[in-house]
C-alpha cells in the first residue's frame, strides 16, 4: 500500500519570513526515500482556527499528516492542542516525558528552577506514540485516529532532523509491508531537461522499482526506489536498472549515494594514495572549502592558495608576469601556470585551478561574467577547460568548484580530460 503524506509547518515566524522553512525540505527527502509521497506543504501561523481549517483539509487528501513547530512552553505553542481536538484525543499528562523534560533542563541550566510552563510540553494526545527527544525538551507523538496516522515534531531543524531520523523512520518502516530501498546516482556534466528527454518513455514505463530525476547546483540526480519484501530483493531490481543507466551516461555519473562530487574525489584519492592542492582566483577559496568540509580529508589535501590579485598569482604561484600582460588573468595560459605553481608549491600529486569572472560585470579586459578556465596539474601532464555560464555570481563560483573537482575526478579515473 502506497502512503500520502502531508505536511504541516506551524509558526508565524515562518510567515513572517524571518526563518526559512528547512524542516519541509529535509522532511519531503527523508519521506521521497521511503517511497512516501508529498503532494502537499501547508505553512500556517500561531492561530488556532486557520491551523484547525489546515487539519481538517489535510486529513481529506493525505493518510499521514506531519506537523513542525508548536510543542513548546510558550502560549503560542498550540499544535498539541489543536490536533487533539481535531481527532478526538485528549490530553494527559505524561509522566516519564516531564521526568525527561526535567533531567534535560537541569543539564542545560544547572542550577537554575525550571518553570512550570515547561510542563506543558508533557500533556500529550491519550494512547499516543511518545517519540522521545534527545536533543530538545519537547517531546514528539504519533498517533492513528480515523484512518489518519498524525505525527507531531518539534520546529527547531536540529531536533526535528535527528527526531525524524531516529524516531519516525523507524516508526513509518513498522507500518510498512516489507521494505522501501532506494540508490541515487549523481551525474555532473549533463542538464536535468537533456537528461530527462533520454529517460522519459522509461521512467513512464516503470512501476517497481520507479526512477526519478532531480536537479541541483550544477549537477542532476537520478533516484532509483524499489519496494520488495526484503533488502536484498530490493536490491535485485535495483542493480540492473543502474547497470543500464551506467551504460546510458557512463563516465558522467560519478557515484552511488555519495555526498558530492568532492567526496568522491577524496574518496579516489585516498584509493591511489594521492595528495591533492589548488590554487584559487574566482571562487575564492571555495575549492578548498569544500574540501575541507569532509572528514578526515587532511590524509590527501595539502592546501590551497587564494590568489586573488594578479600580484600574488605571479609571487607566490611563479605565474610569469609575461603571461598575464599578453593573455590577461582571466585566460587558459594563466589557468594552466596556476596549476603547475600550486603543484610546485604545496608540493601535492596533482593540483587545480580556478581563474574566471564571477560577476557582477566584466573584468577589464571585458571577458563576459561567467567566463572561468579551471585547470589541472599532474606529474603527466596539465589540462584547461573552460566554461562560460552566467545566474548570478554564486552560482557561477559554485558551479567553477565543481568542474575543478570533476577534472580531478576524470583523472583519477582514468576518463578522458576534457
Amino acid at each position: 500500500m502506497s502512503h500520502t503524506a502531508e505536511l504541516i509547518a506551524v509558526g508565524t515566524e515562518l510567515l513572517l519570513g524571518n526563518i526559512a522553512n528547512t524542516d519541509a525540505q529535509m522532511l519531503s527527502q527523508g519521506l521521497s526515500a521511503l517511497g512516501i509521497n508529498v503532494y502537499y506543504h501547508t505553512v500556517v501561523g500561531d492561530n488556532p482556527q486557520r491551523l484547525r481549517a489546515a487539519v481538517e483539509l489535510a486529513r481529506t487528501r493525505a493518510d499521514i499528516i506531519i506537523t513542525t513547530g508548536g510543542l513548546g512552553p510558550t502560549c503560542d505553542d498550540l499544535t498539541k492542542n489543536v490536533l487533539a481536538e481535531c481527532f478526538g484525543k485528549p490530553l494527559v499528562f505524561h509522566e516519564p516525558s516531564a521526568r525527561r523534560i526535567e533531567a534535560y533542563f537541569q543539564r542545560l541550566h544547572a542550577g537554575r528552577p525550571m518553570t512550570e510552563n515547561n510542563y506543558q510540553q508533557a500533556m500529550l494526545p491519550e494512547g499516543c506514540t511518545v517519540l522521545d527527544n534527545d536533543w530538545g525538551t519537547a517531546p514528539g507523538v504519533a498517533f492513528e485516529a480515523g484512518g489518519v496516522r498524525v505525527i507531531m515534531l518539534p520546529g527547531p531543524p536540529r531536533e526535528c532532523k535527528a527526531m525524524f531520523t531516529h524516531r519516525v523512520v523507524p516508526y513509518l518502516k513498522s507500518l510498512a509491508d516489507g521494505v522501501i530501498v532506494s540508490r541515487t546516482l549523481k551525474l555532473f556534466g549533463i542538464g536535468e531537461s537533456s537528461m530527462e528527454a533520454q529517460l522519459r518513455d522509461e521512467m513512464n514505463a516503470m512501476t517497481n522499482p520507479t526512477l526519478a530525476p532531480y536537479a541541483k547546483e550544477g549537477e542532476c540526480e537520478l533516484r532509483i526506489t524499489a519496494r520488495a519484501e526484503d533488502e536484498q530483493a530490493a536490491h535485485a531490481l535495483i542493480d540492473p536498472v543502474e547497470a543500464r543507466l551506467r551504460a546510458k551516461f557512463g563516465p558522467l555519473i560519478y557515484g552511488a549515494d555519495v555526498p558530492s562530487i568532492e567526496a568522491a574525489v577524496f574518496r579516489l584519492l585516498k584509493e591511489k594514495n594521492l595528495t591533492f592542492g589548488c590554487a584559487e582566483s574566482c571562487t575564492g577559496g571555495l575549492i578548498a572549502k569544500r574540501m575541507t568540509d569532509l572528514s578526515g580529508v587532511s590524509a590527501v589535501f595539502r592546501g590551497g592558495v587564494v590568489s586573488y590579485a594578479t600580484q600574488v598569482k605571479h609571487t607566490v604561484l611563479g605565474v610569469e608576469q609575461a603571461l598575464l600582460e599578453q593573455y590577461g588573468a582571466v585566460s587558459e595560459p594563466v589557468a594552466r601556470a596556476m596549476a603547475e605553481g600550486a603543484r610546485r608549491v604545496l608540493g601535492c600529486d596533482i593540483a587545480v585551478a580556478s581563474t574566471g569572472v564571477a560577476g557582477p560585470d566584466p573584468d577589464e579586459r571585458g571577458n563576459p561574467v561567467g567566463l572561468v578556465y579551471l585547470a589541472l596539474a599532474a606529474p603527466d601532464g596539465t589540462w584547461v577547460r573552460k566554461i562560460q555560464q552566467g545566474m548570478g555570481r554564486e552560482r557561477v563560483r559554485h558551479v567553477a568548484a565543481s568542474h575543478a573537482f570533476d577534472l580531478a575526478r576524470r583523472y583519477l579515473s582514468g576518463l578522458e580530460m576534457k
